[in-house]
C-alpha cells in the first residue's frame, strides 16, 4: 500500500523549518510522504535531507498583482494535479487563499493556519473587503482552520467565514528542548535584544528611540538588534552601531547565543501577529519580555510577573517599562525569566500543536 501524501504550502522556507519542523518530522515518522512547496531558501536543503520532496514556488509575499495571483492559483492547481496529495496544509495569507481555492476546486481536503491577518486586512477599507470575499471562497469546503489567537478567530466569526471549522491552537508553539532554559547572565552590563524582521510595524523605531535615551542615562546597558532589513533601515542601523547606541548583528540562524547573553527581549510590535514566536522562544529560554498590548503578544505576558506590556507605538511607555525593569535587583529579573519558562511549558508546548494537526489529518484521511 502506498504512503498517504501531504502537501504543505508556505511562502518562505523559514516558516516551515523554524516553526513546523516537528510536525514534518512526525509526519515522516508516521509514514506520510511529505511534499513542500515554497520559494527556495537555505533551509529547503535541510528539509530534503530529512526525506521531504521539494517543489519550487514563486510567491510574492507583498502586494496584489492580479496576474501574479492568477499565476499562483494556476501553479497550485497544477502541482496538486501532479502530486495528487491526500491532504493539503497551508500557512500564511497567499498559500491559505490560493492553495485553498486550488484544493477546493480539486476536492482535496485541506487545513489552513491563520498566522496573522496582515496589515491590509487589519487596516479595514477595500483590501479588507476583498480579503473577506477571497477567504470565503477559499475556505468554503475547508476541513479545519487553525487560529493562533482569539482576535483573528473572532474576525472570521464576525465575517461568517468557515463557521464550525475553527480551532484555536497556542500559536506555532515552541520546542522546549531546542529552546531550553539558559542560565541567566550575571554580569555588570544589562543587555536587551530585539529579534525580528527590521520593519516599521515591528516597532524598530520605538526600540531605537528607547536605546538612544536609555544608553545616555544608563551607560551599563547594551541594546542588540538581530534580523534582516525588510525595509530601508540599513544606514540608520549602521550609524547607530558605529556610535555604539546599538549592536547590530544582522540575520542570525541561531538566536540562542544572543538570548544567552541577554537579560530581556523587547518586541514593541504593532504588526498583525498570529502569535509571536520570538516571545515564545525568549520566554522558553528563561528571559523576561517587554512587548505591546496586542493580540499575539499579550497572551504570552503576565504583566509584572514574566515581563511588561506597553502601549503600541509609544516610545515613552517603552522607556518607562525598561527603566522599571532596570530597577529590579538581579534575582528579581531572573525570577521573571523562570516565570516565563513555566508559562510556556504549561500553555505553549509545540507538541500540543503537532497533536492537533495529527488528529485532524487522521480524521480526514485516516
Amino acid at each position: 500500500m502506498s504512503s498517504k501524501k501531504v502537501l504543505i504550502l508556505v511562502n518562505h522556507d523559514v516558516v516551515i523549518y523554524n516553526f513546523r519542523l516537528e510536525l514534518v518530522e512526525r509526519l515522516l515518522e508516521e509514514g506520510y510522504e511529505v511534499h513542500i512547496s515554497s520559494p527556495y531558501g537555505e533551509r529547503i536543503d535541510d528539509l530534503v535531507k530529512l526525506g521531504c520532496h521539494y517543489i519550487k514556488a514563486d510567491v510574492n509575499r507583498h502586494g496584489l498583482n492580479v496576474y501574479q495571483e492568477w499565476k499562483l492559483l494556476r501553479y497550485y492547481k497544477n502541482i496538486m494535479k501532479k502530486i495528487k496529495p491526500d491532504i493539503v496544509l497551508t500557512y500564511t495569507i497567499k498559500p491559505n487563499i490560493y492553495g485553498g481555492m486550488a484544493a477546493k476546486s480539486l476536492k482535496i481536503p485541506y487545513i489552513a493556519n491563520i498566522t496573522g491577518l496582515g496589515t491590509a486586512v487589519e487596516s479595514g477599507g477595500l483590501m479588507q473587503k476583498v480579503s473577506v470575499i477571497l477567504y470565503k471562497k477559499a475556505f468554503k469546503d475547508i476541513s479545519k482552520v487553525f487560529f493562533q489567537n482569539e482576535e483573528n478567530q473572532q474576525f472570521f466569526i464576525d465575517n461568517k467565514i468557515a463557521e464550525s471549522k475553527h480551532k484555536l491552537v497556542p500559536g506555532s508553539g515552541v520546542n522546549l528542548n531546542h529552546f531550553s532554559l539558559i542560565d541567566y547572565p550575571d554580569n555588570s552590563t544589562i543587555d536587551f535584544v530585539f529579534i525580528s524582521r527590521i520593519m516599521k510595524e515591528k516597532g524598530i523605531d520605538q526600540y531605537l528611540e528607547a536605546a538612544q535615551y536609555i544608553r545616555q542615562k544608563h551607560p551599563e546597558t547594551r541594546f542588540h538588534v538581530l534580523g534582516f532589513c525588510e525595509q530601508d533601515y540599513d544606514d540608520q542601523l549602521k550609524k547607530m552601531h558605529d556610535k555604539k547606541v546599538i549592536q547590530y548583528h544582522g540575520m542570525q540562524r541561531d538566536i540562542r547565543k544572543y538570548l544567552s547573553l541577554s537579560h530581556c527581549t523587547i518586541h514593541p510590535t504593532y504588526y498583525p501577529e498570529g502569535m509571536s514566536n520570538v516571545l515564545l522562544e525568549s520566554a522558553a529560554s528563561g528571559r523576561p519580555v517587554i512587548t505591546t498590548n496586542r493580540s499575539g503578544c499579550r497572551e504570552i505576558v503576565d504583566h509584572g510577573k514574566n515581563g511588561y506590556i506597553v502601549e503600541q507605538k509609544s516610545s515613552e511607555d517603552l522607556i518607562k517599562k525598561i527603566e522599571l525593569f532596570l530597577r529590579h535587583p538581579h534575582e528579581e529579573k531572573k525570577k521573571m525569566g523562570l516565570s516565563g519558562r513555566k508559562k510556556v511549558e504549561e500553555e505553549f508546548d509545540r507538541q500540543m500543536v503537532v497533536e492537533a494537526y495529527l488528529d485532524e489529518i487522521q480524521k480526514e484521511i485516516g
